[in-house]
């Protein structure tokens, strides 16, 4: 009897190696007859047939489910290899021959099903196969995360009943969960940093295995709450769920779950104490609560007994009483985080006993008393914050004993007594701000010169004696604040060899001497402040080299001799020279500039003309001829004045039919119109709007029409005039109601002062027309400088671009009472002067055309520019600073990538966050996404400005920086700070410290 037939559709060119072995041995045993079989076991004569036959379907049954399953997975791999896309998927060579278990990701047990597929980062895109159980039954291991995945895949994969491992982080899905309960060994479930939408699935309390259980940053998800019965996943060691919608108390029976480790529900809505029963969990090690804003009570003194505790943050919540002595004496405590409260008492003396502690950040509460001298002293401090509080008595003097430290902040405080000479020796030092307090005694000389720190805030104390020079090795120096003390001598020339300041304010203080010439050198200053002193040198012609310059201060000092002729060419946005003892005539072109009222207080000084002023300077002396000149130009500019108006005179009437025609509207409103003026330049507003024609057409966006002007005065200026619903049933009350309000608006627009902020010269209203007069930029928008344009912007000045807009927007939402929000912050709203400097347009624009009550209105102030647009504003239509900070964030984006912020590339409804995301999680991948016209050798700058753009797109708006703080980073990754735009290999310095960018206050 030979039954091979019957295996042969079974076991025909077996691949896997267990089936091959057992085609050999059905080959081997049909080889045997019954009369064989009958002669080695005459007993089983009657048996014989059955014997055989029944060992032949038992093999059968083995081998065909083999194959089988085998041809499954076959087909998912092909599948997959057909559906997606992705460098990473070149490895699986389906139709080689390959064995599938040898595949990159794949792992398979030793009778060969799959029990592993890994695919954790491979930037790969497409659909991914429903189904995926049906095809790899004993699946145990899916890591799906960081892709680009698309599909109606999740629900399928619940009925993969040996799924231990579930990972599906970072792909940002949406739709609504499943139900877990049929996952019963599942221990990893990470469904972190995705849009799923509809209620939490309180099916993974049923998950009695897990053992993690990540949620992180699910916004979109209904509002829920943490149910008593959580408990029961006792076996669970970390739970994190931030950002993701939880509201109301947390449950005590959080308590049982003795085996948690990690234990984060920071940012989210939070109510009520803290449950004492989480000093049971005496495996903890991490424990974050911040930015719940609502979690109130007392810090249970039970936490105490969490002698695992590593992380304590509970900061931006209502909690009062004191810090418990007892968390200060935990074993392991390295972060503590309760910044942003309303705690009160002193700062237990315990806490300097510490031999781990690296974070404290305590700020804007109300502690009071001394600090612990001894603090730091055992323990390797990296940042100490404690300011905005009411501490008071001497420093610790020993915070940077063991020479760790970055950030010392203890500013708005009651500190008296003088500066540590500690301090000069700590070298590592970034930040360094004991401003407002009581502090006195001379400034420790090596303190300004330190070789990395980049802000020093000495300001508002009592601080004595002279400024040491010693600023030749500050190379990192950006913001010297030491305004408002008792500092005395000259203002040491060498402050030039901090090559890297932007802002200097040293105002109201005792200095005496000279502007000294060699601040000229310090090219990136923006802000120069020495006002309230008693210098009384001349003004060193060599501050016309600012060329950054924005504010300059000299007032209330002692200067004299003229005013150098060469500061025309910076007309920074505030200039100061009054109370001095200056003389000669003011320049002609610092009076054109409308900075007139920045000398007074000066007897000596003249104009060379006549200007009507409150100051009434005199008309300096000049001679016969100079003023017969004067007289001839005056008289031959009028000709040409009255010449000219006749012409348009006649042009106007002769045209005047078809001029209707084109546009009643503009007809209208050359016959009434009013004009408010912000800087002095001097142009006919009916020039303006003679010159809104379709040639002179540069742009067209959501606020209204762009024209490029050249006036009869060869200026070129831009002119918006917006988009209007004005008709004439509008009732005249209501007409006037929004002309009141958008006059508002506008006024506040236009006495803005920045250089990275277009000037608004004025504004031209009518009846039917209201038009923006700006400054003209001729090299256009950001937009068409990376997409459209052929000239290539290199990473120096992609980077310039970036910091000028963050200075820009910084100025609009920190510098100004009440704050500006721009609203709608996109690259075509970024223009670029000659030099490829950058200013911010359209700022309050939303907000002009929401008061005039104009078409596009709702629309733009609801909505925005998508793309751009916060998360947060989609639904609550609130704008808030932090909308402008996520636009920035696209924008610093669009200039690390040179990609738009939507392109088809990303995938189905997915945009340039997304993308990074998904791949900038390793160095390899964030070098991925970097511009490939960019040069490398400012690869590692590029990528700390990724990282800085992802810190701005954080969904959680409370997570996100300032842009002040914004603004700091961007100055630390100036690709030229250390002259690597001339070598590209210098070391740069890196400072990176885990959570610290939430604790630093600018």
């Amino acid at each position: 009897m030979n039954l091979l037939f019957i295996i042969k559709p079974c076991t025909a060119a077996p691949n896997d190696p267990l089936n091959h072995l057992i085609y050999i041995l059905l080959c081997f045993l049909t080889s045997f007859s019954e009369t064989t079989i009958l002669t080695a076991f005459p007993s089983l004569s009657h048996m014989a047939p059955k014997f055989v036959y029944f060992l032949f379907v038992s093999l059968i049954s083995i081998i065909c489910p083999l194959q089988a399953i085998s041809t499954n997975q076959s087909q998912f791999f092909n599948l997959m290899r057909n559906s997606l896309s992705g460098n990473a998927l070149f490895d699986w060579e389906v139709t080689g021959g390959k064995s599938y278990c040898n595949f990159k990701g794949v792992g398979c047990n030793s009778q060969g099903h799959v029990e592993k597929l890994d695919m954790t980062g491979w930037s790969i895109s497409g659909r991914f196969p429903a189904g995926i159980c049906s095809y790899l039954p004993e699946l145990r291991i899916l890591r799906l995360s960081h892709n680009h995945l698309h599909g109606d895949f999740l629900h399928s994969i619940i009925n993969c009943s040996f799924l231990e491992e579930l990972n599906m982080s970072s792909l940002y899905l949406a739709g609504a969960l499943p139900d877990f309960s049929t996952l019963k060994s599942l221990r990893v479930l990470d469904m972190s940093y995705n849009l799923f939408t509809g209620d939490f699935p309180m099916s993974v309390t049923n998950l009695t295995d897990l053992q993690i259980l990540n949620f992180n940053e699910n916004v979109e998800l209904n509002m829920w709450q943490l149910p008593e019965n959580v408990s029961k996943m006792t076996r669970l060691k970390s739970m994190m769920l931030m950002t993701c919608m939880l509201y109301g108390p947390i449950p005590k029976s959080i308590g049982n779950m003795t085996s948690l480790v990690d234990l984060e529900l920071s940012g989210n809505y939070l109510t009520g104490q803290i449950p004492a029963e989480i000093g049971s969990l005496k495996n903890l090690q991490s424990l974050e609560l911040y930015y719940n804003y609502h979690l109130s009570g007392s810090i249970p003194d039970e936490f105490g007994n969490l002698t695992e505790l590593v992380d304590l943050d509970i900061s931006v919540n209502k909690l009062t009483g004191n810090i418990p002595e007892s968390i200060c004496r935990l074993p392991k405590l390295e972060v503590l985080q309760l910044y942003n409260n309303s705690l009160t008492g002193e700062i237990p003396s315990a806490i300097a006993n510490s031999t781990t502690l690296r974070i404290l950040s305590i700020y804007d509460n109300s502690f009071t008393g001394e600090v612990p001298q001894n603090l730091g002293k055992l323990s390797a401090m990296v940042v100490l914050d404690l300011s905005e509080n009411r501490l008071s008595g001497p420093l610790p003097a020993q915070v940077c004993n063991r020479g760790k430290l970055l950030y010392f902040l203890v500013l708005d405080n009651m500190f008296s007594g003088t500066l540590p000479d500690s301090y000069a020796k700590c070298n590592t030092l970034l930040r360094f701000r004991v401003n407002h307090n009581r502090l006195e005694g001379p400034i420790p000389r090596g303190l300004l010169g330190l070789p990395h720190v980049s802000i020093i805030d000495l300001s508002c104390n009592n601080f004595s004696g002279s400024i040491a020079a010693t600023f030749g090795t500050a190379r990192n120096l950006s913001e010297l604040f030491l305004q408002s003390n008792k500092i005395s001598g000259l203002l040491p020339p060498e402050i030039s060899g901090a090559i890297n300041l932007v802002k200097i304010d040293i105002s109201n203080n005792l200095l005496s001497g000279p502007v000294p010439f060699q601040i000229g050198y310090l090219t990136k200053l923006n802000l120069l402040m020495l006002q309230g002193n008693m210098l009384n040198s001349s003004v060193p012609k060599s501050l016309s080299m600012l060329k950054s310059l924005n504010v300059l201060d000299l007032s209330n000092n002692m200067l004299s001799g003229n005013i150098p002729e060469s500061l025309s060419v910076l007309l920074p946005n505030s200039i100061n020279f009054s109370n001095n003892r200056l003389s000669g005539p003011i320049p002609l072109s610092l009076i054109k500039g409308g900075l007139l009222d920045s000398f007074w207080g000066n007897p000596g000084l003249c104009v060379p003309v006549f200007v009507s002023s409150d100051q009434n300077f005199p008309i300096c002396s000049q001679t016969y001829n100079r003023k017969r000149l004067n007289c001839i130009w005056v008289i031959g500019v009028s000709v040409i004045i009255i010449i000219v108006g006749a012409l348009l005179f006649l042009k106007r009437k002769l045209s005047k039919e078809k001029f209707i025609e084109q546009d009643e509207t503009m007809s209208s409103s050359f016959f009434s119109y009013n004009m408010k003026s912000f800087h002095r330049i001097s142009f006919d507003p009916q020039e303006i709007l003679e010159g809104m024609v379709d040639k002179n057409k540069v742009g067209q966006g959501g606020s209204g029409t762009v024209y490029r002007i050249q006036l009869r005065s060869g200026e070129v200026i831009a002119a918006k005039r917006l988009w209007s619903k004005r008709t004439k049933d509008s009732a005249s009350e209501d007409r006037l109601r929004m002309d009141k309000q958008l006059k508002t608006e506008v006024g506040t627009l236009g006495n803005v002062r920045h250089k990275n902020i277009v000037k608004l010269y004025s504004y031209v209203s009518s009846l039917d027309c209201n038009v923006l007069v700006y400054e003209y930029m001729p090299n256009g928008n950001l937009w068409d400088a990376l997409h459209n344009s052929q000239i290539h912007l290199d990473w120096p000045t992609r980077h310039q671009i970036a910091l000028g807009v963050a200075q820009g927007l910084a100025y609009l939402h920190h510098d100004l009472l009440p704050p500006i929000i721009h609203r709608d912050i996109k690259s075509t709203n970024i223009l670029l002067d000659v030099n490829y400097q950058p200013k911010v347009a359209d700022f309050g624009i939303a907000k002009v055309l929401q008061a005039r009550g104009g078409k596009d209105s709702t629309t733009i102030v609801i909505a925005g520019t998508y793309g751009y647009l916060a998360p947060e504003y989609a639904y609550s239509y609130k704008a808030t600073t932090k909308c402008d900070v996520y636009s920035f964030g696209v924008v610093l984006m669009e200039l690390i990538t040179g990609k738009k912020p939507l392109e088809a590339d990303f995938g189905e409804n997915k945009n340039i966050i997304y993308w990074i995301s998904s791949k900038a999680d390793t160095k390899e991948g964030a070098i991925e996404v970097l511009d490939k016209r960019l040069s490398g050798c400012f690869r590692d700058e590029m990528i700390r400005v990724l990282r800085i753009a992802n810190c701005c797109t954080c969904n959680n708006p409370a997570l996100r920086p300032t842009m002040n703080e914004v603004v700091q980073m961007l100055i630390e990754a100036d690709p030229c700070r250390f002259d690597s735009c001339k070598s590209s290999n210098k070391t740069k310095e890196t400072s990176t410290v885990t959570k610290i960018n939430s604790t630093i206050e600018l």
